[in-house]
């Protein structure tokens, strides 16, 4: 099988205030094919919204973000579109199934729904299971789902293993771990969870 080319996220000298309230001051990192780039530090030292800015759902005061996919230099809304996001505030619609939820982004997305049954089984995910019903660890795990749904090249993970039991650990580790044979993530504040293939450690002040 023909190897995809390589992707590389960069970021140069971000900052980000919110009025008066500088949050991001002048970051910088980078990440690529295989790699992880794993981000720390306190609460309110900035990595969701460092996160949210790298997935182009919020724009930062000023600096850099570049992201090559396929020899192909993205924009901000190409690059919104690319990525896979798991975020703690990712809701879903109540009163659809689990499998009904997947078919709707699937089809917002344009994508294929042939992987919706095959990431279910690997989180153990019952898909007749209304949204609305389910717990915290579950609805983590349907986040999961979500943001592999298209097949990303570029993980954006804020808080990944949240609420998540230790199978549930366990399935979404071993689902970072295949992403990363051809792809990429960045990963912000994963508690004491060991991650696979970290080549960069960036450390927000808070």
């Amino acid at each position: 099988m023909q190897e995809s080319p390589p992707c590389q996220l960069s970021f140069q000298n971000l900052y980000r205030s919110f009025g008066r309230l500088a949050v991001l001051r002048g970051v910088s990192g980078e990440v690529s094919t295989g790699q992880t780039l794993l981000v720390t530090g306190a609460n309110g030292s900035g990595k969701s919204t460092l996160l949210k800015c790298l997935a182009g759902l919020m724009v930062p005061d000023r600096g850099e973000i570049s992201y090559r996919q396929d020899n192909t230099q993205l924009d901000a809304r190409e690059r919104r579109l690319a990525i896979g996001y798991v975020a703690p505030d990712l809701s879903f619609y109540e009163e659809l199934t689990v499998e009904e939820n997947l078919l709707f982004f699937a089809r917002l997305r344009r994508t294929s729904e042939d992987r919706i049954g095959h990431l279910l089984e690997r989180v153990n995910l019952p898909p007749d299971r209304s949204a609305g019903t389910l717990s915290s660890g579950m609805l983590q795990r349907l986040r999961w789902c979500f943001a592999l749904l298209h097949q990303p090249r570029l993980l954006l993970l804020d808080e990944p293993f949240q609420n998540l039991d230790s199978p549930g650990q366990d399935a979404t580790r071993s689902l970072l771990e295949q992403h990363l044979d051809e792809g990429l993530a960045v990963t912000a504040n994963p508690g004491l969870l060991e991650l696979p293939h970290v080549a960069h450690h960036l450390q927000l002040a808070g």
